[in-house]
């Protein structure tokens, strides 16, 4: 199962918008939610590793 990045991201960024207090919880809360806003979004923008394939012995035919 993968992981939902944008949903997450969305959901995340909703939270920031609800805390507008300037309050010392709202403001550690909001740069907690920052990181993991950072995070998230590089995980949804990060390109799968490439598989590599490898051959059964005897498939690679040699030239000569």
């Amino acid at each position: 199962m993968t992981s939902d990045f944008s949903a997450a991201r969305l959901h995340l960024e909703r939270a920031y918008h609800y805390l507008h207090g300037n309050d010392e919880t709202s403001r550690s809360t909001c740069e907690a939610l920052d990181l993991l806003i950072e995070a998230v979004t590089e995980a949804q923008h990060r390109k799968p590793e490439p598989g590599v394939l490898e051959f059964p012995p005897g498939a690679v035919r040699q030239h000569g």
